[in-house]
């Protein structure tokens, strides 16, 4: 399972802000990279949390799902919110 971290560049600040998560479920990155794949769909997703969506960025992984972890792939896009009270996923 590919999982893309998302970031907001913060310019004043020098480095990344963690705004979402995404849980990639298709298999075919329909011809571009992960990187590409999971740029176009975080702009998609979080547009409307940033001034600027030219300064988000993804960071992908790979994730194992096991039993307890398979309802996250329903789910796909997940905000910070979500996932600090889930605290498990950003380790």
């Amino acid at each position: 399972m590919l999982v893309y971290k998302v970031f907001y560049k913060n310019f004043e600040l020098k480095k990344g802000e963690f705004i979402g998560m995404l849980i990639e479920r298709r298999k075919d990155l329909r011809g571009k990279t992960k990187i590409e794949s999971g740029l176009r769909w975080a702009k998609l997703a979080f547009r409307e949390k940033v001034k600027d969506e030219q300064a988000i960025f993804v960071v992908p992984y790979e994730l194992k799902l096991d039993i307890q972890t398979k309802w996250i792939v329903k789910k796909g896009i997940f905000t910070k919110e979500e996932i600090l009270s889930m605290g498990t996923l950003m380790n």
